[in-house]
């Protein structure tokens, strides 16, 4: 099915969903020269930027700084309070998210040249888009939805009021107990935050920690939340959950003993959220497959980037398709040449070999590309080699006892690294280089000659290269 023609059209392009990704494809669609709308019916900036990424990376940066300060003879005797202040984390969070009002992010789409249109849209056939009463036409249509919470069949759980991440990330107190339920990256990570502001947590999972990492980051993470007093269990069954008369939650387990708190946290995964976007009127469902142009498979004029073509449901990710789709989007409407070559402009090619991940734990995990056991399932021929980060000079002097761990998968047949891993305190910094070297495709015969500055913790690099080649090719 093929959209209006655009000289008919309200729009070259409409945008539903006025997240991070929503804004990204508009942005370089208008740049391109093409007249947008985007269609939002709540708060411009979407879920990263006021229930997500920055209030829950706020919540977390204070006690990492407290901890980080503990680990230093000298910063350690400076540290004069046995806790955080919760009520100045709270309102720094708060300023992160501008007080959930978004004038700012209103004002930069106005800026951009980008009509913002109130409201919630809904396919009315191809390219067409219906806000409340009102139909507008566009030449393509860009589905920037994100995604939506996804809560386990558990009896009594929905009933029991639980907190998802919303709920966590803009909280206005503290509570004294909290059960965090799901050992994915939202639930690590609130359980780190709300350890470190004085709950009592009680973290249950079903597997390992961040189990589609390597299998040594969930032992670094349950060490250390164990460590920071966090009541770690894995494996534990769930057979009830109920909130009492006096608000308080208990958690019933399949052996019939039981947790209670003071609230709990679900945060056991996410799916996109295409329902209740009229799909069905262009004979689609809500699971959508999408080319690396992000057009939606079966129509021509239909895009959906971010996490609503569940390709990777993260921030970085979905702008970058976003940028792509909006290159791919002008140039089509343009009639203008484009390339879908990999690793043009017009198309998200890293999708498939470099998405890069970081959870702000403590210590931290940072992966970019496919894990070892993921990289020999697709067929290639691996080898894998690991160093201690500790044993590097820059982490000593980072922090007394530093711990922790990187790896390198390696492509034997190519000479070149599909995956990389580090998990250690400020481990962060150093996956964008990893990302550089996976993307360019850079031999490991002239990574030996990038040579990291020395007393850092980037020197790990020089350590991988040396243990792959101590170990014969």
């Amino acid at each position: 099915m093929s959209a209006p023609e655009i000289a008919a059209a309200d729009y070259d392009l409409l945008v539903i969903g006025g997240g991070p990704a929503g804004e990204n494809v508009a942005d370089y669609a208008v740049r391109n020269g093409l007249r947008v709308g985007i269609v939002e019916f709540a708060l411009v900036g979407g879920e990263c930027s006021y229930w997500a990424c920055m209030p829950s990376k706020a919540l977390l940066r204070s006690g990492h700084a407290l901890r980080a300060a503990r680990r230093l003879p000298g910063a350690r005797e400076a540290v004069t309070g046995e806790q955080l202040s919760a009520t100045a984390v709270l309102a720094r969070r708060t300023s992160f998210t501008s007080g959930w009002k978004d004038d700012g992010q209103v004002a930069w789409v106005e800026s951009a040249g980008i009509d913002l249109i109130r409201g919630h849209g809904r396919l009315d056939g191809p390219g067409r888009v219906k806000v409340g009463d009102r139909v507008y036409s566009a030449g393509a249509v860009a589905l920037a939805t994100g995604s939506v919470p996804i809560l386990p069949a558990i009896p009594g759980l929905a009933e029991a009021r639980p907190w998802g991440t919303r709920e966590v990330t803009a909280a206005d107190h503290v509570p004294p107990r909290l059960i965090v339920l799901g050992g994915g990256v939202a639930g690590t990570e609130m359980a780190f935050a709300f350890s470190s502001l004085g709950s009592q947590v009680t973290f249950l999972s079903r597997g390992p920690l961040l189990e589609r990492e390597e299998s040594f980051v969930g032992e670094y993470l349950a060490k250390a939340l164990t460590a920071d007093g966090v009541d770690v269990r894995l494996g534990d069954a769930l057979a009830r959950i109920d909130r009492g008369a006096h608000g308080e939650v208990e958690v019933t387990l399949d052996d019939g003993t039981s947790l209670v708190g003071d609230e709990i946290l679900v945060a056991t995964g996410r799916r996109p959220a295409t329902a209740d976007l009229g799909l069905e009127s262009v004979g689609l469902g809500t699971d959508l497959t999408v080319d690396d142009t992000l057009l939606v498979d079966g129509t021509d004029w239909l895009y959906a980037v971010g996490d609503a073509n569940g390709r990777s449901l993260l921030t970085h990710q979905g702008k970058y398709q976003a940028r792509a789709a909006g290159e791919a989007i002008a140039a089509r409407l343009n009639a203008a040449p484009a390339s879908l070559e990999p690793w043009s402009r017009y198309v998200a090619t890293a999708d498939h070999a470099a998405v890069p991940r970081v959870v702000f734990t403590d210590p931290e995990v940072a992966a970019v590309g496919p894990t070892e056991s993921t990289a020999r399932a697709s067929g290639a021929r691996v080898r894998s080699v690991e160093y201690e980060i500790g044993h590097v000079a820059g982490a000593s002097l980072h922090a007394d006892g530093y711990t922790g761990r990187a790896k390198l998968v390696i492509d034997e047949d190519r000479g070149v690294i599909l995956g990389a891993t580090f998990v250690g305190q400020d481990v962060a910094e150093l996956l964008h280089s990893a990302t550089v070297a996976i993307v360019g495709e850079v031999p490991l015969e002239r990574l030996w000659h990038a040579v990291p500055a020395y007393p850092t913790i980037s020197e790990v690099w020089l350590r991988l290269l040396e243990e792959y080649r101590r170990t014969g090719r």
